[in-house]
């Protein structure tokens, strides 16, 4: 079979497209199965086999497209097609955008948003995002913080407990912290902590430190409740960050229509 340039790219894209249905199952051997790497698996495999069932796909639309029901489908699904890759696009430039916005000065405190832990162990994710406050921390004094995050159906305890407790392993003193235990979603994290940046009379200014795809979405949220707030992004590991970021985008969305 002669190698022409057509053939050479079909190749080239089915193996990207094989790469990436991995990459996004990846994180299902470890538990971690969510919107966003069923999406990501979901439209690798599709356009796998439209590139690989190109012609057989060709001879479909083409059929479909000599019928007004099939014209108006293919119409509507490229339509809508074209509105998901636009809005995603304009979504992740305002995720990137929002993910260094650094406190410029001392006067904030910061709120560490919770995620999953494992026992009473927080999760390697949860682990970059203490590591990264207890860097500011240590560099600043002065500054207290929130943990946030209360207990999941299937934890043995808080989240923000779990969290207190390391950040005091790590030599923060128990003054400077302070737990907020009972939310459950990025909207009670901020919420029932201005609720203790109120009562405790804290810095109201607030630098939220979670995951940079996470940022955005926070800062929505922060936002509606009137609180200035600034960001410190954790790392996320790379075999994490697609499907996580893909997931961003359909929370972003929810947030935005449930205002």
């Amino acid at each position: 079979m002669k190698l022409t340039a057509e053939i050479i790219i079909r190749i080239v894209a089915a193996i990207l497209l094989i790469m990436a249905a991995i990459h996004f199952m990846t994180p299902m051997f470890s538990a971690i199965v969510n919107i966003g790497n069923i999406t990501g698996v979901a439209v690798s495999v599709i356009l796998l086999f439209m590139v690989i069932f190109r012609r057989t796909f060709a001879d479909m639309f083409s059929r479909m497209w000599q019928h007004n029901g099939g014209r108006i489908f293919l119409v509507t699904a490229g339509s809508l097609t074209g509105v998901c890759l636009i809005g995603a696009v304009v979504i992740s430039c305002f995720m990137a955008k929002e993910m260094n916005d650094k406190p410029k000065d001392k006067t904030t405190t910061l709120v560490v948003l919770g995620c999953q832990i494992r026992g009473e162990t927080p999760s390697r994710m949860l682990k970059h995002r203490l590591d990264a406050a207890y860097d500011y921390l240590s560099e600043n004094s002065d500054v207290k913080v929130i943990v946030s995050g209360g207990q999941g159906s299937d934890e043995v305890t808080s989240e923000a407990d779990v969290m207190r407790k390391y950040l005091l392993n790590k030599g923060i003193a128990e003054s400077r912290i302070f737990m907020e235990d009972k939310s459950t979603s990025t909207e009670e994290n901020l919420r029932f902590s201005k609720e203790i940046i109120d009562k405790d009379g804290l810095c109201g200014d607030i630098t939220i430190v979670t995951d940079g795809y996470h940022q955005l979405r926070a800062d929505i949220y922060a936002k509606r409740l009137g609180i200035k707030a600034y960001n410190i992004s954790a790392e996320t590991e790379s075999w994490l960050l697609p499907t996580y970021w893909i997931r961003e985008w359909f929370g972003i969305m929810y947030c935005l229509v449930s205002e």
